[in-house]
């Protein structure tokens, strides 16, 4: 018998159970993103690239190191999940994207919608502690 033949298999939640993650559609990997979108995300990367630049040729080489730290340390503070999302406010002041006017400044947000289900308190908290695997899936009502 050979004992190195072995099912691959995942402990603690697989990323393909429908009942808790709901259906995979395969449009979205079939189907790339907008033309514009790419566009756009690639003049936002060369523009940050550009102040960057600017300000290691103005400040000296520490400067863009120091504002990597704190953007990390801004980037890491979350509420728990639940019926509060995190705002990022402190990120969001930091990159200066609190002065970009998005389309929930006027359309609404999408999470405050009355018909979307809150997340679960439980399971958010095992996948972000790293108990279990899998993106946060809705609660059941």
């Amino acid at each position: 018998m050979d004992s190195e033949k072995k099912i691959a298999h995942e402990i603690g939640g697989m990323k393909n159970d429908a009942l808790r993650f709901g259906l995979h559609g395969v449009k979205s990997d079939i189907i790339g993103s907008h033309p514009l979108e790419s566009a756009y995300e690639s003049g936002k990367k060369t523009q940050e690239e550009m102040k960057r630049k600017v300000i290691t040729h103005t400040y000296g080489a520490a400067l863009p190191l120091k504002m990597d730290l704190d953007r990390q340390i801004l980037s890491r503070f979350q509420r728990p999940a639940g019926p509060i999302p995190s705002s990022m406010l402190g990120l969001e002041v930091y990159t200066g994207a609190i002065d970009d006017f998005g389309f929930e400044d006027y359309l609404n947000d999408p999470r405050e919608s009355e018909t979307l289900k809150p997340v679960d308190f439980h399971h958010g908290m095992e996948v972000r502690l790293g108990l279990s695997k899998g993106p946060v899936p809705p609660s059941f009502m």
